[in-house]
């Protein structure tokens, strides 16, 4: 036979150090069950297999272009061949395989191209035709058992138990790859007298780099007997490039793996690769203690069976994904309304907390803006802080980390290792910051997963593991990481939130500029009242009704600078001062009622008072709600204002009606809110931006109490209810 071996293209003595590096797709040699034949475009036999002539019985010349009758007679077989030569410019072909009888005994044969060759393996067939028979119905039924699975662990269980039926091998296990490409030991079927492995894990050096493209590439492979002897690989003169076995079902595998198996004291695998969207998710891995050659078509039928897996776990994760995204749709929707309405984004997301730790996947979070801290779960307020610093000198909209060696002031506070954090007010420091716990687990190695060196079978060198009994590793400072559907949804969040909370600002930004201007308006009229007053004073004998004039005028302007000192105090988050005191809240109001009267003396006003209520309360506070409402009703209603004042289940309850149409259901959302934009619209009170309504609001909140409206037959209805003895 003309040639020689073919050269492997690795010349460095191959250690653990650098089998990462191992060209594993070009070995220079196939396993012995089989033999294989490499054809270059013109039909030319430019490689093959040392053992081929022997195997096959054929008589095969490398460089030269066998005759169909020097194939061994089966017509099939350079049919095969010619289609696939054929195909060469089309790139790369699924494998044809065939049954054929080459020189009187059975083979399968499997061809197919690339890198511009032909590539022809043949195995053996020893199994019976009713063996066949019996192995077309039990694949049958293990694909319909598979479909009938509705959650991903009960789908492996069945799959593990299915394939070790069909191939007879000792023991089948389904692995489950981690974002880090540790695999875990999910589901297990074994001889019983084996040790099981389930439940362990394997370090994602066990699958090198190369090896786990190939796995992907060519999602099956036998070695059908551990202790086989490499057949090398023999190319005509002149065809020195390494004959690339990445599609070949009969590559010889790194001597590495082997040493690895014989440790295990395997005597023939397979693994079946789960690849979903493109990436190694899982494998379905066989050992058995003593040689066994599965034949071609029960191991394409457990091909199917990994690639319907795939199919189940794409679907049971589309599913959930599917879901997640669509609630965190209405989530978001739902923030990014009532922030737009005007309600404050921290309160927003503070009220919406247990949902978006749900959709994201959270243990916990906080909301900070401005140094202020509010919590949802256990979070440390100075901790916190210190993350927040952290978090603005990053000046990145979205930081997420799972290590504790990654997380802003870790070592304050130990239990979380994750953080997905949001920016929706750089100017502020306004963050949303969610949380996850350490994931303290204690991992089931399948033996220690570091290197060590000894005196393997290739020489003194680092070695593969030799004890593959159980070793426990407790793991600590990590997370779950975010997962991919997470992260996109935290970022649509942040986008939303942060674009209407921008214009929020800016709009208020606005509205506090034009509040100076109203304020200058509203505050001359008293102060012409005022001026007009004192000249009068001057010419008139009689002050009285003057005198009355100038005290509402100053009470109007005392209340209107409280209302712009409450609004300042409120919108910097310094709450509002309230000195209770017991007070007659009858006559409190007949009093305000008497001084609206003198002052507008167009107002019409009908009271119903008790003799006398009393009550705990601010005194001026409570003056200034009234007030409010009153120049409420003054301004947007029509004609009489009627005034009730009673006591009702240990409440005082003051409610204020006038003639008006009912409130448009569109503005009731925003009804108590500062600065809302019907207010400004108001063409009955154009210089009012609307903040007597949200200073009541705020004031009864204050007292433990509540400012409601109430539609009527042709009238508004504003009912104010403060407890009589407020709690604490």
């Amino acid at each position: 036979m003309n040639g020689g071996p073919q050269g492997a293209g690795f010349a460095a003595p191959l250690t653990l150090d650098n089998c990462d590096r191992e060209p594993i797709h070009i070995p220079g040699s196939i396993q012995p069950h089989g033999a294989l034949l490499a054809f270059s475009a013109a039909g030319r036999l430019v490689a093959m297999s040392a053992n081929a002539n022997a195997l096959l019985g054929l008589s095969l010349q490398l460089g030269e272009v066998p005759p169909p009758d020097a194939l061994g007679g089966d017509p099939d077989v350079a049919e095969a061949i010619q289609q696939a030569l054929a195909l060469l410019g089309s790139g790369e072909t699924v494998p044809d395989s065939r049954e054929v009888t080459v020189t009187g005994r059975a083979f399968d044969m499997v061809v197919h191209t690339h890198a511009e060759l032909a590539l022809c393996e043949f195995e053996l067939r020893d199994a019976s035709a009713e063996r066949l028979s019996r192995f077309a119905q039990m694949a049958y039924g293990s694909m319909d058992k598979l479909k009938r699975q509705r959650g991903i662990d009960k789908l492996l269980e069945v799959a593990v138990a299915e394939v070790r039926a069909m191939t007879g091998f000792d023991r089948v296990m389904a692995y489950r790859f981690r974002h880090d490409d540790s695999g875990d030991v999910v589901a297990e079927s074994r001889r019983d007298d084996l040790e099981p492995y389930l439940g362990r894990r394997y370090p994602a050096s066990d699958i090198p780099a190369q090896a786990r493209r190939l796995y992907v590439l060519n999602t099956l492979r036998l070695i059908a007997d551990v202790g086989y002897a490499p057949v090398p690989l023999l190319a005509e003169p002149g065809h020195a490039t390494p004959l690339d076995l990445s599609h070949s079902v009969l590559r010889s595998v790194s001597p590495v793996h082997v040493e690895y198996l014989t440790n295990m004291g395997v005597g023939a695998s397979m693994s079946v690769s789960i690849v979903v969207a493109g990436r190694l998710w899982g494998m379905v891995a066989c050992h058995h203690m003593a040689p066994l050659r599965v034949p071609y078509a029960i191991r394409m039928a457990c091909d199917v069976v990994a690639q319907l897996i795939a199919a189940s776990v794409q679907s049971f994760d589309a599913r959930e994904r599917e879901a997640a995204v669509a609630q965190a749709a209405v989530l978001r929707t739902d923030i990014a309304a009532l922030v737009a309405q005007g309600h404050d984004a921290a309160d927003v997301l503070g009220q919406h907390a247990a949902a978006l730790c749900d959709n994201l996947g959270g243990d916990a979070l906080f909301v900070s803006i401005d140094g202020r801290v509010h919590s949802h779960g256990a979070v440390d307020e100075a901790w916190a802080g210190d993350v927040v610093a952290q978090l603005q000198a990053s000046a990145q909209p979205i930081v997420h980390v799972h290590r504790v060696g990654d997380l802003p002031a870790a070592a304050a506070e130990p239990h979380y290792s994750g953080v997905l954090a949001l920016s929706f007010d750089p100017s502020r420091a306004g963050w949303l910051v969610l949380l996850r716990r350490e994931q303290i687990e204690t991992i089931r190695w399948g033996g220690r997963p570091e290197k060590v060196y000894t005196h393997g079978p290739l020489g003194p060198r680092l070695t593969p593991r030799g004890s593959f009994a159980e070793w426990r590793e407790t793991v600590r400072g990590t997370a779950v990481p975010w997962s991919d559907t997470a992260l996109e949804s935290a970022r649509l969040l942040q986008a939303a939130v942060s674009r209407v909370h921008t214009d929020r600002v800016m709009e208020l930004d606005r509205l506090r500029s034009q509040l100076w201007a109203v304020l200058g308006h509203d505050l001359r009229d008293p102060l012409q009242a005022l001026s007009v007053a004192s000249v009068a004073l001057d010419r008139q004998p009689t002050t009285g009704r003057l005198t009355s004039v100038i005290r509402n005028s100053t009470n109007r302007m005392q209340r209107l600078l409280r209302d712009l000192q409450d609004i300042t105090r409120i919108q910097n988050g310094l709450g509002l001062a309230i000195d209770l005191e017991d007070i007659d809240l009858a006559a409190l109001l007949s009093q305000l009622l008497d001084d609206q009267r003198a002052t507008y003396p167009g107002m019409a006003i009908e009271a119903t008072l008790p003799e006398r209520l009393l009550a705990r309360v601010d005194p001026m506070r409570y003056l200034q709600m009234s007030a409010n409402l009153l120049s409420n009703a003054r301004h947007h209603g029509d004609g009489l204002v009627r005034v009730v004042l009673a006591e009702r289940g240990g409440h005082a309850e003051l409610e204020i009606r006038n003639p008006a149409p009912p409130i448009d259901a569109a503005l009731l959302e925003g009804l108590f809110d500062p600065f809302k934009r019907s207010a400004i619209r108001n063409t009955r009170n154009p210089g009012s931006m609307g903040l007597g309504l949200y200073i009541v609001d705020q004031v009864a909140r204050a007292h433990g109490g509540q400012i409601r409206y109430e539609p009527g037959e042709g009238e508004v209805i504003f009912v104010l209810r403060l407890p009589l003895r407020p709690a604490g």
